[in-house]
């Protein structure tokens, strides 16, 4: 008997499935490329840009922090992003948004929300009128924490999104 039936079968089937993924009922990107955060896509990249490279400026604004286990961005961090707003409005220079979190959970799952919290606090400024094109987001997970110390006060640290003003 042959196997191309069952394997055909399956590979429809398989298709079929993931072009479901892919297309969620009101989905109004669905089957467009490119990445998307709410519904607003992400400007090109900086060509050259790195976050730590010597063409970024990352101490200039305070990072914005993180509950555990959460990419809400607290009433109490608005401040910080709405002076972040504010300054990249009219400058002509583009944002790199980087999310850590702490070494709690898996090296995936760290990645995830880091992604998840720079995303979040691209989605304030935008909603604060900063240009989307202007914010590229990145994430660092658990790597290269604020705090290398254990327990919640170092933890806490490393809960955030830090802010590189590309030169």
């Amino acid at each position: 008997m042959s196997k191309f039936p069952l394997h055909f079968a399956l590979a429809v089937a398989l298709g079929l499935s993931l072009s479901a993924c892919n297309k969620k009922k009101g989905d109004q990107y669905a089957g467009v490329d490119g990445d998307y955060v709410t519904g607003t896509p992400l400007g090109d990249r900086v060509e050259g840009a790195n976050f730590f490279g010597s063409s970024v400026n990352r101490g200039k604004f305070s990072p914005v922090q993180f509950a555990y286990d959460s990419y809400e961005v607290s009433s109490g961090e608005l401040p910080k992003i709405q002076q972040v707003a504010a300054d990249m409005k009219s400058a002509p220079g583009n944002l790199i948004i980087a999310g850590f979190t702490d070494d709690r959970g898996t090296d995936e799952y760290n990645r995830g929300l880091g992604e998840r919290r720079a995303q979040a606090v691209r989605q304030a400024l935008i909603n604060d009128g900063v240009p989307a094109g202007k914010i590229q987001t990145v994430s660092f997970g658990k790597e290269m924490p604020a705090d290398t110390g254990s327990g919640e006060a170092a933890w806490a640290k490393n809960r955030r999104a830090e802010f590189g003003v590309v030169k």
